[in-house]
């Protein structure tokens, strides 16, 4: 009796899974489609665009925080 090696017994459960992400990625893209149609993609970039010149400003503040207490060797 011949033994199954691993590729021919995960075979079908690979393709079932591809078609899985495949689905998953078609509801994203709708998804992202009609939220791109509609105004909220304007109003996300604009708060994308706020956000990260906040997050920029704290990263310039703690990069100079970290170079004031670092003790000089």
């Amino acid at each position: 009796m011949r033994r199954a090696t691993f590729r021919e017994t995960t075979q079908g459960e690979g393709d079932a899974a591809m078609l899985s992400w495949a689905l998953i990625f078609l509801v994203i893209a709708l998804i992202a489609g009609v939220l791109g149609f509609t105004g909220v993609a304007g109003t996300a970039a604009t708060i994308a665009k706020i956000l990260f010149f906040v997050f920029l400003v704290l990263f310039i503040i703690s990069l100079i925080a970290g170079g004031i207490r670092r003790p000089s060797v």
